[in-house]
């Protein structure tokens, strides 16, 4: 499972030119589904996307945790994250399935709302277009 977290001032997600997904302050969680990922590896990515303390204390020190500094989740699913670019037409063959990834998906959306979290996300499988306007910026690769 591999997820590329964002800490923004704001994001969306549209479909069709409709809204389906808008968050203030937090994190922007673009999530990939690998073919061998477990629900194992979803709770932990949803317990690392939680825990992720890049919001900023009083001296400016990237230490608070995003439920600390109020922070919502914007998560989107994001299967072009296992491309193989090992030539110049990305292939997929390493993302999971729909069969798949959907529950493992789910499973980390789940997670983070046990946790307390806003949580809006996009659709699966839906042509998105996605804003947001990032903070700092501060975008970190998290793997399992």
């Amino acid at each position: 499972m591999r997820s590329v977290v964002t800490r923004v001032n704001e994001a969306q997600v549209s479909i069709d030119g409709k809204v389906v997904g808008q968050i203030s302050k937090g994190f922007l969680v673009l999530l990939g589904v690998h073919k061998d990922d477990t629900p194992e590896m979803a709770k932990w990515m949803a317990d690392r996307i939680c825990g992720l303390r890049v919001f900023e204390d009083e001296n400016g020190k990237m230490n608070v945790s995003p439920k600390d500094a109020g922070a919502q989740l914007l998560i989107v699913s994001q299967f072009t994250l296992y491309a193989d670019v090992s030539s110049r037409r990305p292939g997929f063959t390493d993302a999971a399935r729909p069969d798949t990834a959907i529950p493992l998906y789910e499973m980390v959306i789940r997670e983070c709302r046990d946790r307390g979290f806003v949580v809006e996300t996009g659709e699966f499988g839906a042509d998105m277009k996605v804003s947001s306007v990032n903070d700092g910026p501060v975008t970190i690769i998290i793997e399992k």
